[in-house]
């Protein structure tokens, strides 16, 4: 019913920059917090950032002033601007949004296929 769509991954020296983009679609009544979230080979996945409907932010310490994320609630878009990647930024990133399907519905939480993110040193 809900299908989120990552793109912007690949591969950057350290210290670039990437832009990774989620989009939403499918039957979408509304939609709370959109957050990005990422997983290295033998680790847990963790939050990297998150974002409300109302566009207040919140980073995980490992990300902040370095990476900035928004969204555009028209488009059901969150995006994720990161800058002076590290080596250890190295993971899939995953797209994670809290989606009402209708009025009389309560939330559910959905995540997308995953992008790769590699920073070479």
């Amino acid at each position: 019913q809900v299908q989120l769509v990552e793109s912007g991954g690949g591969l950057v020296p350290a210290g670039g920059s990437l832009r990774l983009s989620c989009a939403a679609s499918g039957t979408i009544f509304s939609i709370n917090t959109m957050a990005w979230y990422r997983q290295a080979p033998g680790k847990q996945r963790e939050l990297v950032a998150a974002i409300t409907s109302g566009g207040s932010p919140n980073y995980a310490d490992s990300v902040k002033g370095r990476f900035t994320i928004s969204r555009e609630n028209a488009k059901n878009t969150v995006y994720l601007q990161m800058n002076s990647l590290k080596p250890e930024d190295t993971a899939v990133y995953y797209c994670n949004a809290d989606v009402r399907i209708g009025k009389y519905y309560s939330a559910s939480y959905y995540w997308g296929q995953g992008t790769q993110v590699t920073v070479s040193s």
